[in-house]
This record gives C-alpha cells, structure tokens and sequence, in this order.
C-alpha cells in the first residue's frame, strides 16, 4: 500500500469513527460561539437606534379619534414608539390639519409627508387599478383578499404600481363586508335608481353609474350634511358600527344590504425614498405593528357592527334588501365595466386577471365549506 492510499484510508476510518459516535445516545452540543457567523450588516443591528430619534409624519383621510379607522392608527402610532423604545414615533395628523382629506396621496407622493392612511379607490383618478387594491363588487370578502394580497401577489403589484408615484404601501386595516346604503326613498326597482345622487367611491361606483346613478365622491364629514339638505339622495358609508355613530338614519331610513364592498382594505403608506431610509430595524418595527393594525381593524369592525346592528333593531331600522334587478343589473354592469378599464389601462387588466385567478380557486373552496356552513347554521 503507497504512502499516499494509506492516508486517504486512515483519514475516512477517523471520519466514520466520529460520525458514529454522534447517535441518541451520545451527542454533544455544538459551541457555535467558538465557530463565528461572518459579520452581519451594521444596518440590521438591533439597537443601532439607540439615543436617536426619527420623526415620521403621518396623515389620514379621517377625523381626530375617528372610531374604529382614526383610533386603530393612534394604536398603531403608539405601539409603533413603545416597541422601538421611543427612537421612532409617528406625528399624525388628521383630516384637513395638515393636508385635506382627499390630498393625503399627493402630499405623500411628493414627500411634502411621510405616510398616510386612506383608502386605494380613492386615488382611481390616477391609476384605475388602484381601485382594485380595496376590492371589487361581488369579490373578495376580507380574508379572501388578505390572502390574494399576502399569498396570491397582490401586494407585489400594489407596491409595483405605487413604486411609480414614489410611494410603498401596507395593508392598513379591512372594514369586512360594507352595507349598500342609505337612502331617502325606498328602492322598489331598477327604475328607482335613476338619476340619484350618490356618495360611492371606486368600482362600486362605476357600477352604479351603469344604470343611471350618479356618484359623488365626498370625506366623511361631508356626507350626513349633504344628505340632510338633499344635495345627495343616498350614501353608502361602511355599516353597522359607523354609520349608526354617523346618524344617517335620522335622514336616510332605507337601509340596504350591500355586495359592492364585501371586503375593503384601507392602506398604510410611505413615501418610497423616506421608507428607504429608514434602519433595518425600524422597517420592522413598523411592518409588525402594521399587520397588528390590518388585523385589529378587521375584527373590530367585526365585534362593533354585530353589536351596532343590535342599536339599529331598537330604532326600528329596517335592514332592506335591493330588488332582483338592481342586483341582476349590477352583476351585467361589473363585467362592462371591467372590459372597458382592461382595454383602457394595461395595469388594470393585469390586476384583475390576479383577482380573477385567486378568486375562482377561493369560490370554489367557499362553495364546499364555507357556503354549506351558513347555510346549515
């Protein structure tokens, strides 16, 4: 045996004699302190923060202490400096005190801010695919769109788009399944809906237009007066909880369920180039406390509605339901209107087509779980 075979044996039988002694009942713990990791990158260093501080400013389309959307982002603010131990703390700024309502992505866009939070069917005028961020008619419910946004790409193509106007969105709360409105005179068919005037944003709005409704895009605090005076015969608002604290029934008293909002996500946004600059760290920080916040908003629309809708009952509220051919018509309205915005705008039609494949695979696990469910309980 040469000298050279002899080596390469002895070392293979010294290999096999130690991996053989690493069995159940003789293992030892490897000390990786004395086998150090290559160096990790300053910038995600936990603490690198310390004794700094970083200032973000934040405005929303909603009132101060607006329930349920306005107060989960003081929620959000507020966890957000108490998780980064206050070297990160978010001034926010509520509608009309720094910018108006409606300006909040312009404003953002430009870096005149550093967030917002809004709703994306607002800003359909600029792009209409933003539209479908919020959902669709007779689409996705919350949790379906939740997991087309977070599984089935679309927040890939959400922060694509938005990448174009320097800006870098987050899910920032969903209302769950929204009422269709409140209106001065009952709907008792199509023909009813002629011509009314009605406070609806996005694609639920361009449906309505079809057959003869006039949508009126207005924030918050104008709608109850706008209906009160007659410059609009109906508004749709979110439901139960808000739009009882709202008072439309007092000028509105047809009540109708709704299924041109069955899941709308609300938005958290950055500008692009100060999120960029922000630490490792804090990025985190903030993606954290902005899943806290897309989830805590879900569920409190949840609780707050079961328990408004109770309220509604006991001031002999009827809850009312659209005619057959208001819903027939919307159903043939949708589909125009999609045709129409896919050949108009390449984006909308690559959205849609996501939507559209997430949503068929999710009807059809619904139809033999959840549907059944319903409709046995």
């Amino acid at each position: 045996m040469n000298r050279r075979k002899f080596l390469t044996q002895a070392a293979l039988a010294s290999s096999a004699i130690a991996l053989s002694g690493c069995n159940e009942s003789n293992r030892e713990a490897i000390d990786y302190s004395k086998h150090p990791s290559a160096k990790e990158d300053e910038s995600k260093r936990v603490n690198v923060n310390k004794n700094k501080k970083t200032m973000i400013k934040l405005a929303t389309s909603w009132p101060a202490h607006f329930p349920i959307m306005g107060t989960n982002v003081e929620k959000f603010a507020q966890r957000v400096k108490d998780v980064s131990g206050g070297s990160l703390e978010i001034k926010l700024y509520p509608k009309n005190t720094l910018v108006p309502a409606l300006a909040v992505f312009d404003a953002c866009s430009s870096g005149q801010i550093d967030a917002f939070h809004s709703g994306p069917y607002y800003w359909k005028g600029k792009n209409s695919a933003f539209s479908l961020y919020s959902g669709i008619p007779f689409g996705f419910t919350a949790e379906e769109i939740n997991s087309w946004m977070l599984f089935g790409g679309g927040l890939e193509l959400w922060r694509e788009q938005y990448a174009k106007y320097n800006l870098y969105p987050f899910m920032g709360g969903n209302t769950n399944i929204q009422m269709g409105g409140w209106f001065r005179k009952p709907i008792e068919s199509l023909a009813d809906m002629q011509g009314l005037k009605m406070r609806i944003p996005g694609l639920g709005g361009e449906v309505f237009s079809k057959f003869g409704v006039n949508p009126i895009l207005l924030p918050a605090g104008e709608i109850y007066t706008s209906l009160e005076r007659g410059v609009i015969d109906a508004t749709e608002w979110v439901g139960p909880a808000l739009d009882l604290k709202m008072g439309f029934y007092k000028v509105a008293p047809y009540y109708y369920s709704g299924w041109h909002e069955p899941g709308s996500i609300l938005e958290l946004t950055f500008n692009k180039h100060s999120w960029e600059k922000l630490s490792f760290e804090h990025k985190a920080i903030i993606e954290v406390s902005a899943n806290e916040l897309n989830s805590n908003m879900t569920y409190e629309f949840h609780s707050e509605n079961i328990h408004a809708l109770k309220k509604l009952h006991e001031l002999d509220v009827k809850i009312l339901q659209f005619p057959q051919d208001v819903i027939a018509a919307g159903k043939v309205a949708l589909t125009q209107v999609i045709e129409e915005l896919s050949v108009q705008n390449s984006d909308f039609k690559t959205v849609y087509a996501s939507i559209e494949n997430h949503l068929k695979l999710s009807k059809e696990w619904s139809d033999v779980s959840l549907r059944y469910f319903l409709n046995e309980r």
